[in-house]
């Protein structure tokens, strides 16, 4: 390999789908505040705020798989800037109705429909799209790079949102419409080598081939199904405007700065990697990182002090990332690219699963146990999915090496 095709920087169309994404994240992590925010101070119900998490899922499971299918025979890059234009127009609807008085928790329920309709397109064409963007050996590093900028804009966003929250809802989702714009604009200007395949009728076959290819592949279900377990037990996310007002006693900025600790985490641990990379033990590091994912966890429903829960929160965002970037690579690299689409269809349900139906879990666990009791008994599960993983998926657990390296030459 050259040393130019080695910088990820020579490779332009990555660069503008990083941009792409790093635009259209802010952006959404910007919006998921003010919504959050907007709700609880509509109805005060952790139920309602569950639901929105619920609602979003829902269409994922309807659409997931048929929206695999067409993103392995059209352009990916123009599926993703369909997906963030649709998001400018939503967000320009709440603009509208928050500045004109008419936001609803109707209005939000139903806007959380509409966001987990484009997400089941969004977050396949985006998984689906880093490997065609940069050659297979220095995937990892992409992905580890990707992940930092993505970081970085879960950091800046919620913060910001918070921020501009002060001068109202509406204000938020106007910078939101701005961001999204932006974003399709760059993903229209990424190109790759694109060869549709042949023409061929839908069954339920081609449906179904990343399910069956997932189950196919032992090492690859228990990357993605650790995920599922993991964050839907021990995820806190739609818990945290309860902590931030309830237990922790701050407002908007504190919920900002909450919402943005993990992704902290998340960016110091990405840059390491960048320059780092795991390449040895990495199932035992991947497991490990679940358990430490779920022990941050556990202490931060515990915490009344707001400064030791963004440091927990940091933690489990750092874990978080060195589970993401492994599974992630491991799944594009085992998986074909004419069965990419479909794959990363399977994938973001089961994100789609442990995120929007994890946030639902918590919603309604912490309406039974409230938030702590709903936080520390997620983090627990979460210790137990890590010990048993190690039994379920012994050849995810052992795994060596993510990328093959040659044998060393003769001297």
């Amino acid at each position: 390999m050259s040393p130019a095709s080695d910088s990820l920087f020579a490779h332009r169309g990555f660069v503008l789908f990083w941009f792409a994404r790093l635009v259209g994240t802010a952006a959404a992590q910007m919006a998921m505040v003010a919504v959050g925010w907007q709700m609880y101070e509509l109805t005060g119900s952790a139920w309602d705020l569950g639901l929105v998490g619920l609602l979003q899922f829902a269409p994922v499971m309807l659409l997931a798989l048929p929206a695999g299918h067409l993103i392995d025979r059209w352009h990916r890059g123009r599926i993703l800037a369909a997906c963030l234009g649709t998001l400018a127009a939503i967000s320009a609807l709440l603009w509208a109705a928050s500045g004109g008085g008419w936001a609803s928790r109707e209005l939000l329920l139903g806007v959380s429909i509409a966001l987990g309709a484009v997400r089941a397109f969004q977050m396949p064409a985006q998984q689906a799209l880093t490997p065609s963007l940069v050659p297979a050996a220095i995937l990892p590093r992409a992905l580890a790079f990707s992940s930092a900028g993505m970081q970085a804009a879960i950091i800046a966003g919620p913060a910001l949102g918070g921020v501009v929250y002060v001068a109202g809802a509406a204000a938020v989702y106007a910078t939101c419409a701005a961001l999204f714009g932006a974003g399709a604009a760059l993903a229209l200007a990424v190109r790759y080598e694109h060869a549709p395949p042949p023409a061929a009728p839908v069954t339920r076959e081609t449906l179904l081939a990343g399910v069956h290819f997932v189950w196919r592949h032992k090492p690859v279900l228990g990357a993605i199904s650790l995920d599922l377990f993991a964050v839907l037990l021990g995820g806190a996310t739609a818990l945290l405007p309860m902590f931030a007002k309830d237990i922790l006693h701050v407002g908007p900025w504190g919920l900002g700065l909450l919402r943005s600790a993990p992704a902290v985490g998340a960016l110091v641990m990405s840059v390491v990697l960048t320059r780092w990379p795991v390449r040895r033990r990495t199932g035992h590091v991947l497991l490990g990182a679940v358990a430490v994912f779920g022990l941050a966890q556990f202490v931060f429903g515990l915490s009344t002090s707001f400064w030791l829960s963004l440091a927990v929160l940091g933690i489990s965002g750092a874990a978080d990332m060195v589970s993401v970037v492994i599974r992630q690579t491991l799944v594009q690299l085992e998986t074909p690219d004419e069965m990419r689409g479909r794959v990363s269809a399977v994938n973001s349900i089961f994100i789609g699963a442990s995120n929007q139906l994890g946030e639902f879990e918590s919603g309604a666990t912490a309406a039974l146990l409230g938030p702590v009791g709903s936080v520390v008994l997620g983090g627990l599960g979460t210790l137990a999915v890590a010990a048993a993983w190690f039994k379920l998926f012994p050849a995810l657990a052992e795994r060596d090496e993510l990328v093959a390296t040659p044998a060393a030459r003769p001297r």
